[in-house]
Formats: C-alpha cells, structure tokens, sequence
C-alpha cells in the first residue's frame, strides 16, 4: 500500500489565534495591519512570536528583539501572549483534523501530521479533502492553514511551507526535480545554519546538489550519521511512521543566536537563566528529570564549545539547573572572546517517579519546587511575558567572586 501523509500548519499560528479571538469579539483583524505577537511595548523587552504578512513586509522577522521590531515599524501592534488560547486553537484544529484520519500525530502546537494511507476509498482525491479539511478549520475556527501532500513526513512537511498563506500543495517522488530539489540547502528539513554553512562553503547550495553528492565527501563535511541522514532527506526518502502517540523526550535543550555578541559574563549569566527557566519549564510539564546539564557555546569565529556533568541526583529544579550551566560556562568561556550564541542541554532523562532521591531532598529543594510550580502555574494561566526570573550576581557566589576578582586584576594591570 502506498503511503500517503498530510502536514497540516497554522499560518503564523499564535497572530492568527489571537486575529480570530479579536474578531468573534468583533473587532478589526490585526492579520491586516502590521501587527505581532510578544514582548512589551512600553519597556520594548522580549522578542517577536509571530507576525502578520504587512509586519513582515516591514522587514520584522520572528524571533528578533522587540526594540529593534518598533524601530523597523514604530506603529506596529502589539498583542501579549496568551497561552491558554493558543492550546485551546490547538486542540479545536486537531480536532477537526482527527474527523479525517486515522492517526493524528501532533508535531508542536501548531502543526501535525496525518497519516491518510489506506483511505482512498474514503477519499479517492487527496487533494479535494485536504482542500475540505483546511476551508473547515477556516469557517469553523477563523484561521488559515497549509496543507503539505506527499507519500512520507518529510515530503509532505516540506510542501506546506511552499507558498502561503491558505495553500495547498503536493509533493511527491516525480515532482522532486520541479519543486523540491531547486530549493536552496538550507531550506532542507533539518539542516541546520552551521550544516549549511559547511554545505555552501563546499559549493552545495540547491537540495539538489545534496542528493547528487557523493556520500563519502557528504559524510567527510558532516559525519557519517548526520551525513547519511541528510541524503536521505535530499533525495525524499523517510520511513520515519505518523505516530499518535508522542515518544517521550529524550532530552531537552535549547538555544539563542544572539542579536549582538555577548562580551561579559553578567549578561551571559542573565541569559542562561532564561534557557534554564524556559528548559527546565517543558521538561517540568512532562513529569521529567534530567541526570546530565550541559552548556554550548558559540564564539564570534564560528567555533563552537561544550561542557556538561553528570549530577548524583535528578533534577527539575530551575535554580540548581542554572547553578550548574553558570558553573560549566565559567569553566568553558576565556571572558575575552565575544559569543554569538548560547544553548542548553537536558539529558539522561527519567520519568519523575523514578529519580533517586537525594539524602538532600531538603526544605530548601522543596521551597525551590514550589516557587517552579508557582511561576509555571501563573505563566500557564496569563502567559509566559508575566514572570520573569533573576539572579543575584553578587559576591556571595563562588563565580562571582571569582569574576569580580579577574576583573579587579585586569583593572590593576590596566592602572
């Protein structure tokens, strides 16, 4: 039996739910103006969610600094996120997604996969239902979607990013040379920025030139998994199945391509609590603890560093998780060499239940347990933008007397 698989993706998912509530509300559509979701205009903090085509025609690109956004656009609009929307659309376009498939795997909150093989009788043209599913999710829920065909996941994923918004396209192994293997390397589902860059420097810049590359010149610029994986990809072949059950995670991590390169230790710091908080919050939601932290970075020469360590007791404890990113950063970071990223990692994971307890699992742990549960619970219930962490960089911790103290050397060397 062939297979046949949809990817169904909400355009600009989180202006698009928000656009939808304002507008049963009967207010106008932000989706028409420039407008975003994220950050707070007032203190010009955090950064952009998602945006509307007109924000986007404005140069405001998602994931950039809410400052920099209002300077592109001084009139854009700004709406504060509401997750509680947002898990609500989610499971209503889900929902509706389910009435037409046997298997509905969710692949993040605004974007799943269904497995369609096996239905033609049902529905003996593809196209025509998937044209059904996405006018339904559009007059029921009052927002758009895509919809990618193709006879894997990757294939099908691939054609829902074509053109938007409200589109559907179909991707399959005869159409690769038309529609597929033109694209640049970098737009291959995942290959990441420094795969590409290696890529590019190798002059591989189409999909194309990927699937043509000899494996063992592949596998010499990547790896010999990651070498493999990605031709593969190049050449649409995936077997991977659309599982209605999500696998549990393996690990967790997280990371930041930063705006400006990040030259002291003070705003790194402040930085790495953030990917702690936000890290250590999913793998909270989950029931999960991790045995192993470990922290990347990144330099302003592209070169990429990492340290992690193994800790005798599980945790999901935000505080001790950034205790120990901050300790692996001192370790790892001169303090003279500009950085352009910073990530997390979260692994060796266990179900909650079944991490050892420490002789240790004190009040102070359990005071600590409770403030994480308390700011998941208010983010949960009034979004994420209201409740942020900090850290007291003083000189009643280990590192930071140890940083005040080089920087105190330097200063004498300068005088």
């Amino acid at each position: 039996m062939d297979r046949l698989v949809f990817h169904i993706d909400v355009n600009s998912a989180f202006l698009s739910w928000e656009a939808a509530r304002r507008v049963s509300n009967g207010e106008a559509d932000i989706r028409l103006i420039p407008s975003a979701i994220g950050g707070d205009r007032e203190k010009r903090t955090g950064v952009i969610l998602a945006k509307s085509i007109p924000a986007k025609k404005c140069g405001i690109k998602t994931g950039e600094p809410v400052g920099m956004a209002l300077r592109k656009c001084p009139s854009l609009f700004l709406a504060r996120p509401d997750f509680r929307l947002y898990e609500k659309c989610s499971e209503a376009f889900i929902a509706i997604c389910k009435e037409y498939a046997p298997v509905v795997e969710k692949f993040s909150i605004d974007e799943c996969f269904l497995d369609m093989s096996g239905t033609s009788n049902i529905y003996p043209d593809p196209i025509a239902v998937a044209y059904e599913i996405k006018d339904k999710i559009k007059n029921k829920l009052g927002f758009t979607v895509n919809v990618g065909i193709g006879p894997n996941k990757l294939l099908a994923k691939m054609a829902s990013d074509f053109e938007k918004p409200d589109k559907v396209h179909t991707l399959f192994k005869n159409e690769l040379a038309e529609k597929f293997w033109k694209l640049p390397v970098r737009e291959l589902f995942g290959v990441g920025a420094s795969t590409a860059d290696k890529l590019e420097r190798a002059c591989v810049h189409t999909i194309g030139e990927l699937a043509q590359l000899d494996m063992h010149i592949l596998q010499s610029l990547v790896g010999n998994k990651t070498g493999a994986h990605l031709h593969a990809f190049a050449n649409g072949i995936d077997d991977s199945p659309v599982c209605d059950q999500p696998e549990k995670a393996k690990g967790y991590s997280n990371s930041t391509t930063l705006e400006n390169d990040v030259t002291s230790f003070e705003e790194a710091c402040a930085i790495l609590l953030s990917l702690a908080d936000v890290t250590a919050a999913r793998m909270r939601s989950d029931g999960a603890r991790a045995y192993c932290v470990g922290v990347t970075i990144r330099d302003n020469g592209f070169r990429d560093s990492s340290h992690q360590r193994r800790l005798e007791n599980a945790t999901d404890i935000t505080s001790e998780i950034f205790a120990v990113c901050r300790s692996l950063f001192s370790e790892l970071w001169d303090r003279k060499t500009p950085l352009r990223l910073l990530g997390i990692s979260l692994t060796n994971v266990t179900e909650e239940a079944d991490a050892q307890l420490s002789f240790f699992d004190d009040e102070k742990r359990d005071r600590a347990r409770a403030i994480d549960k308390a700011v998941d619970e208010i983010r949960t219930k009034y979004g994420s933008a209201t409740i942020t962490r900090g850290f007291n960089y003083s000189i009643d911790s280990k590192i930071g007397r140890k940083h005040k103290a080089q920087m105190e050397n330097k200063n004498k060397e300068k005088n």
